[in-house]
Parts: structure tokens; C-alpha cells; sequence
């Protein structure tokens, strides 16, 4: 594969594009575009199917020169008037602020452009757009991208516009599967039609394995997990969830509702009630971390500059499985006074002067014995027990993300987010964190939270905006149910006996049905 270039190019493998072909519906002399034909794959593909009436553009003038059909122009300015019944492709993606000059002069004088989208959009969008204008009625538009747009906030214009002239046939979503060399991206295959009659349901392709998809198993579907789910609606996130899974998370989200309004409603978010800070950054973990038989030589002074750290390796859903001591000294100490105060610290850090040194300095003239960036140490220091999640988390089989408890005194490091009560939070740390750990927040944040491939993120944003179920103190039973949740959770902290699980379970089935019934 050719390296990515100005023009957004990640060139399709010939197994992926012989699937993609597969999926063409329509006769073999039927007109079909390949609106970005890079090196032809596609265009050769078709041809070696049968298909006869085949046009492309390509607007890198080095590539797909054995093709005839191919004209050497930007597709964004061709011919709006030009109908196919099928256009086949991988679109180039390139971000707004990546653009050549050449080419965001060529959007801002696209009439697409200007009437559906803005600088904040992606170069795709428009190739989704003008391909379906160029359809005939019933034509099917089969591309290969990125799966970020189905959701991200600036491309809510192209998906209205999508659910208002078709419907998807079928999405294969292949998340973390490496179908382009060197490109970490959740990647989806879809067959659109336009059309002004409606399909209910849109048939998803999950992939199954790990690895690069065999051309076998592509065509005969052994690599995926099929199901149905609901048609994709005007103004609402686009979920790849059955109607039994969104039926579920709407009822979620009914238990956490604040304020229903007209066409809204307002839902309690832990953000509410909790402060989330990232956790603080060394530079160089291996230079501040010390061992138990260091720790021995210390004087008191020293003693005093160690804090317990946490890190994504060391966090389990509920409990932590060890901590380390970390050396944290305070920023306004002198060369000298360090020396000669931390004779045993100025030893440990002899053997990573050189490493120290090529830290990111985030624009500081730093000194080698402190932290790179302590970023929210002040509200670590709270003392108060805290929530830590590691940064980064994959979904899994277990159903649950690692929300673990955090003793006062320990504090993040990088890969780690804190959570932190708020003074009007008045639900314990032991409620919130069995909450957390609760299924149903696993699946919000399965399709609503910051998802790449198989990963969810946890920094500040996202985790603030977990929908968050209140106690009504004037609800007695509620009351009752938050107290035994709390002592179930404090029980399980101390024994990790699983039969405690099994009741915090029961009590949260519980509260939400009571939610659910007011």
C-alpha cells in the first residue's frame, strides 16, 4: 500500500473489493461509477465480473493509467447531471484542517458543499452525498470507510439527508480488522439504496475474527455475526443495536430523565454530581518509581515525597490488585535544597538523567526530579475516596468496564481518570460505583460513548455525560434500596465474595423498575 498522501488515499485490497462487487445487485451492463479509482482495483474487479459499462474519475493524474474510462478530474466538480445505477468505491478521507488549499477552493465553490455542509466537515461527506445525488431511483451505492461520521455531530446533515432519499440494505461492521496496512481504524462496508419507498430494518454484519478477512469467508459470510436492526431515523444517533438492545437503553435513559420537556428530555449526568480529572504525568514512569528495598534507605524526608499511583495495569472492576510509590516532589524546591535534602532520591534518579532530560516539557523548564504535568493532582489530594477507570478500555465478553475503587491518598497516573464526588452529591462512593458497574452503564457506553474499533474511551467529557440515576430522599424505599446497595458494595470490597454481586444486581433491577413505573 502506498503511503497516505494529499489526497487522502488508503488504496482497497483486491479481497475486499472482489466482496464489495459481490454486493452489486444489478445487471452486468447497468452504467457504474468509481468516483476515486486510485489504482483501478475496482474498476479491474468489475471487469473481471462481467460488468461492461464502467466510469471513473480519479484526480491523481500517477495512478490507473491501463484504465481508458477513467477521466483525470476531481468527481466534486464533475457533472452533477450524470446518472449511474451503481457507485462503487473507497472514498478519501481527509479532516477539514488537513485539506490542500487546492482542494477546500474547489468545496467552497461546490453548491453541495454550501448547502449541506461547512469547514467543520470531512472531505467523505461530500463523496456520500453527491454519490447518491448521482443515482438513479433504486441505485445502491456500496462504499468502504471510516465508521466515525455515523455519529459525530458535524455529519448529522448528511445523515438526515441519507434517511430522507434511502435506506441501508446492510452494514458489515469490521471494527479493528486490519483490511488497509498500517491504518488502526474501525472500518464499515454498506450498501445504500436510493429510493423514496422505506425498509424497516438494516441487515448488520458484525465481523467475528481477528486478522485480515479470507476472500472465502467474506463471500459465504462464515466471518460474521448477522442480525437486524431498526432503519436508521432523522435526528437520532445512529445505533448498530437490535430494537431489543435500544429498547433497553431508552429505558435506561427513562430512569435518569431530570426534565421531560416538549420534544426532550433532560437527563441527570454523573458530571452532575462528580468532578473527573486525568490522571498526572511523569514523563518517564520507570525514573519516579521506586522499590520496596529503596524505600528502606529513605530518610524522612523523603518518606513524605512518596504517593501511592495507580495505573491502568493495576485496576479491577471494584478493587485495585497493587499499587506502586512513586517519588512526587513539590515544585518549588531549589537544585540545592534537593540535593542536599533528598540524597537518596538525587542516587535513585542518577541512572535516568539522560531520559529525563527528552521529556515532553509541555513548555516548562523543568527540573528532572518533577512530574511532567501533575494536571488534576489538587483534586486528588481531596481526602475523600475516589472512582479511577483506566483511560482506555476494550469491550468485552465480561460485560463490564474496570470503575474501581480508589482509597484517600492514591493518586492516578496517565492511562487513568478519576472520578470524585461533588459536595452536592449526596448518593455514597459505594452507590455510584456499583452504579458504574452495572450492566446497563456498559451498554450506554457501548453505543453512545467515545468508541474506536473495540475501544471506549474514559476521559473527562465522555464520562460526565453518563446518564445518572438519582435517589428521591423522599422516597423511602429508594432510600432503603441505596442503603442495602451501599453495604452489599462495601461487603464485596472487603471479601470479593461474588454472591454480593449477584444482590447489588437484584437491588438495581429493582430501583429501576421502581424508576420506570413513576
Amino acid at each position: 500500500m502506498k503511503d497516505k498522501n494529499k489526497y487522502g488515499q488508503y488504496f482497497t485490497e483486491a479481497v475486499v473489493a472482489n466482496f464489495m462487487v459481490s454486493l452489486v445487485s444489478h445487471d452486468k451492463n447497468v452504467p457504474i461509477l468509481e468516483p476515486s479509482c486510485g489504482k483501478g482495483i475496482f474498476l479491474k474487479v468489475l471487469q473481471e465480473n462481467g460488468f461492461t459499462n464502467t466510469h471513473a474519475y480519479e484526480i491523481d493524474t500517477e495512478l490507473a493509467h491501463e484504465f481508458p474510462q477513467v477521466k483525470y478530474e476531481s468527481f466534486i466538480s464533475s457533472p452533477i447531471n450524470e446518472n449511474f445505477d451503481v457507485i462503487i468505491g473507497n472514498p478519501p478521507y481527509i479532516r477539514w484542517k488537513n485539506l490542500e488549499q487546492e482542494l477546500k477552493d474547489e468545496l467552497q465553490h461546490s453548491e453541495l458543499w454550501n448547502k449541506y455542509f461547512n469547514s467543520l466537515c470531512d472531505y467523505l461527506f461530500i463523496f456520500i452525498l453527491k454519490s447518491i445525488e448521482q443515482l438513479n431511483d433504486n441505485g445502491e451505492l456500496i462504499f468502504i470507510c471510516s465508521d466515525y461520521w455515523m455519529n459525530t455531530t458535524h455529519s448529522q446533515t448528511l445523515r438526515n439527508y441519507m434517511c430522507q432519499n434511502g435506506y441501508f440494505e446492510s452494514i458489515y461492521h469490521f471494527k479493528e480488522a486490519p483490511l488497509f496496512e498500517k491504518v488502526c481504524a474501525s472500518f464499515v462496508i454498506f450498501k445504500y439504496i436510493k429510493s423514496k419507498e422505506k425498509r424497516q430494518t438494516i441487515s448488520l454484519y458484525s465481523y467475528n475474527k481477528k486478522g485480515k478477512p479470507e476472500r472465502e469467508e467474506l463471500l459465504t459470510g462464515t466471518c460474521f455475526n448477522y442480525q437486524e436492526i431498526p432503519q436508521f431515523k432523522p435526528n437520532q444517533r445512529w445505533l448498530l443495536a437490535t430494537q431489543n438492545e435500544q429498547d433497553e437503553l431508552s429505558n435506561f435513559e427513562t430512569a435518569c430523565i431530570k426534565q421531560k420537556g416538549l420534544f426532550d428530555s433532560l437527563l441527570y449526568r454523573l458530571g452532575d454530581f462528580c468532578e473527573i480529572g486525568n490522571g498526572m504525568v511523569s514523563g518517564l514512569d520507570a525514573a519516579f518509581k521506586v522499590n520496596q528495598d529503596e524505600q528502606q534507605l529513605f530518610n524522612e524526608a523523603e518518606r513524605q515525597c512518596l504517593i501511592h499511583v495507580l495505573k491502568a495495569k493495576n485496576l479491577e472492576r471494584y478493587n485495585y490488585t497493587s499499587t506502586e510509590m512513586y517519588i512526587y516532589m513539590p515544585s518549588d524546591i531549589s537544585e540545592q535544597d534537593f540535593t542536599s535534602t533528598y540524597p537518596h532520591f538525587v542516587t535513585h534518579f542518577e541512572n535516568y538523567i539522560d531520559d529525563l532530560s527528552k521529556r515532553y516539557s509541555y513548555g516548562k523548564d523543568l527540573p528532572y526530579w518533577e512530574f511532567a504535568f501533575p494536571r488534576s493532582k489538587s483534586l486528588f489530594e481531596l481526602p475523600k475516596p475516589k472512582i479511577f477507570i483506566p483511560c482506555k478500555e476494550r469491550i468485552s465478553h465480561k460485560r463490564y468496564f474496570r470503575f474501581c475503587y480508589s482509597p484517600i491518598g492514591f493518586y492516578p497516573l496517565q492511562d487513568v481518570t478519576g472520578i470524585v464526588l461533588k459536595q452536592n452529591c449526596k448518593e455514597s462512593i459505594e452507590y455510584i460505583l456499583a452504579y458504574l458497574n452495572n450492566e446497563r452503564v456498559f451498554n450506554w457506553l457501548k453505543y453512545n460513548g467515545i468508541v474506536k474499533g473495540e475501544i471506549v474511551e474514559f476521559s473527562e467529557a465522555p464520562i460526565a455525560s453518563i446518564p445518572y440515576l438519582t435517589i428521591n430522599w423522599d422516597n423511602v424505599d429508594e432510600v432503603l434500596l441505596h442503603e442495602k446497595i451501599t453495604r452489599e458494595t462495601r461487603l464485596y470490597l472487603e471479601d470479593k465474595n461474588e454472591s454480593h454481586q449477584d444482590k447489588i444486581n437484584e437491588l438495581f433491577n429493582t430501583l429501576f423498575y421502581e424508576k420506570s413505573r413513576l
